[in-house]
């Protein structure tokens, strides 16, 4: 595997950047009666390296917004731990960046304030301007900067959370399917935006996604979770050399491979007699 070094690395790093041993998480009864609840991760071991870039990919309800959250210490587990650069996680804090599903934007700032909320309060605006404008024009919001949220569509305001993201160099990046409300054409120019934009900087990623051609675009990794309670069922490593042109001959047969694995493709004992369409 082959990942980008961050631009002023010159060694490896002493441990992976994240670290998440034995996590398993029950949620109590929603009724708050004092039953056993629901086992939503069981045993969840993983190391992100630093500088790589790692997307989850499972059915519904799996867990894997569930552990996403747990790195970044909005939720806690019920047992294990997470260490983000060797340090344990107890809670919220700077030791990562997040994107939501919804972009959260302030709504009584502009776009640009948005966007420049983090460096504004530690860093010097020379340090923060040009690249806030040149990230503003890149999301295709040039447009925009001084809009309101409410002002902005769906697509437009979640371009605006990831740019605010980004801009804050956190040392981690957790994005919970942070592209699912762009439109085809949009997503996948942001992709090659959030690509470069990674690629630049060695951060370390890690993605929850449905989308499978998502995932082999962005990844060195992708992780495959079953059904809940989500465990790990495959690993697929992306090598330097794959392409990432969608209808190459490789890109499509990993793509199958990841379908085979969550059971949406046609089993090869079906292909030559009954109903083709049938899935295992």
């Amino acid at each position: 595997m082959s990942t980008a070094p961050a631009e002023n690395q010159t060694s490896p790093a002493p441990f992976p950047a994240v670290q998440v041993e034995d996590i398993r998480k029950i949620f109590p009864p929603a009724d708050g009666t004092s039953g056993e609840g629901t086992l939503a991760l069981d045993g969840i071991r993983l190391d992100v390296q630093t500088g790589e870039f790692v997307s989850f990919v499972g059915p519904s309800g799996c867990g894997k917004s569930t552990l996403l959250r747990i790195i970044a210490g909005l939720t806690p587990a019920t047992t294990g731990r997470v260490l983000v650069n060797g340090t344990p996680v107890t809670g919220p804090g700077t030791h990562v960046g997040f994107v939501f599903q919804d972009p959260n934007l302030f709504p009584w700032l502009t776009v640009r304030q948005n966007i420049t909320f983090g460096p504004r309060l530690h860093a010097s605006r020379r340090e923060w301007a040009d690249e806030a404008d040149d990230l503003i024009r890149r999301i295709g919001l040039s447009g925009f900067a001084d809009a309101l949220p409410h002002h902005l569509s769906g697509g437009m305001a979640q371009r605006a959370a990831l740019a605010r993201a980004v801009l804050n160099r956190p040392p981690v990046l957790l994005l919970d399917e942070p592209l699912g409300a762009l439109d085809a054409f949009t997503r996948m120019t942001m992709q090659d935006e959030l690509r470069a934009l990674i690629r630049r900087r060695g951060t370390t990623v890690i993605l929850v996604t449905h989308d499978i051609d998502e995932a082999l675009y962005l990844s060195d990794r992708i992780v495959i979770f079953t059904t809940r309670p989500g465990r790990l069922q495959e690993e697929i490593r992306i090598g330097s050399g794959f392409s990432r042109v969608r209808n190459a001959p490789e890109f499509v047969e990993r793509r199958l491979r990841i379908l085979e694995t969550l059971h949406f493709a046609p089993a090869e004992n079906e292909t030559g007699s009954g109903d083709p369409l049938r899935y295992i």
